[in-house]
């Protein structure tokens, strides 16, 4: 369109020279002189029109070649926003993972542990949170019926309220009440037998038998959780 106009004004700017030509001339121009003049200024116009197409293409290509190279621009600035955003975000997870791994999890490892010693501290069986010797690895003498004689029936009271009872001979060591304590999940690094009536510890020694150690009858004994000193 723009070149168009622009030949339209170079157009319209020769019609009067091309009329004062005529002017001049016509007393002597012929019909091969008009030829000729009409030719050179047509020749001009192609000329012309030549030029302003070759300019314009040249205009249209530049700003064409600008619009690509900005749009190129914007484009590489986005990337780059994107790539900055992106290592932000990476950046922030990392940090919240060491946050995560570093205080979260330590303080609720810490705070169960916590929980659990105070559950275990309420029920009595704080032996769980030892790690000392494993449930059921003592072996007890067989139980007696209970017409055998010289038996006697032992009652274990635990801290957490239940009563179990057993029979043993009483030609058996006495260590066989801390082998069942054991067997219980009681460990004797954290708690003791006592008897009931008068209270006191019963002495327990491997080479003393339930009898040598005052078990004679049916005794109930208290499961007792030691004092931890510091």
């Amino acid at each position: 369109m723009a070149s168009r106009g622009v030949v339209g004004i170079f157009f319209l700017s020769a019609l009067p020279l091309l009329c004062l030509e005529l002017r001049r001339g016509i007393p002597d121009i012929g019909i091969k002189d008009f030829i000729l003049l009409c030719g050179r200024i047509f020749l001009l116009l192609a000329l012309l029109t030549l030029i302003i197409s070759v300019t314009t293409s040249w205009l249209n290509s530049f700003k064409s070649s600008q619009v690509y190279l900005k749009e190129e621009e914007e484009e590489k600035n986005e990337k780059r926003q994107k790539l900055v955003r992106k290592k932000q975000q990476e950046a922030q997870g990392e940090k919240a993972n060491r946050y995560i791994e570093n205080v979260l999890k330590p303080h609720q490892e810490m705070k169960l542990k916590k929980l659990e010693e105070r559950f275990y501290q309420m029920t009595g069986e704080t032996w769980k949170l030892s790690s000392g010797h494993k449930l059921g690895v003592f072996d007890l003498p067989e139980e007696p019926s209970e017409t055998a004689k010289e038996v006697v029936t032992v009652a274990l009271r635990c801290p957490s309220g239940r009563v179990l009872r057993r029979r043993f001979f009483k030609s058996c060591s006495s260590q066989v009440l801390l082998d069942w304590m054991m067997r219980l999940g009681y460990q004797t690094s954290l708690y003791s037998l006592s008897t009931s009536f008068p209270r006191r510890p019963l002495a327990v020694a491997r080479g003393s038998s339930l009898g040598d150690v005052g078990i004679t009858v049916d005794t109930v004994l208290n499961v007792e959780e030691k004092e931890q000193s510091n």
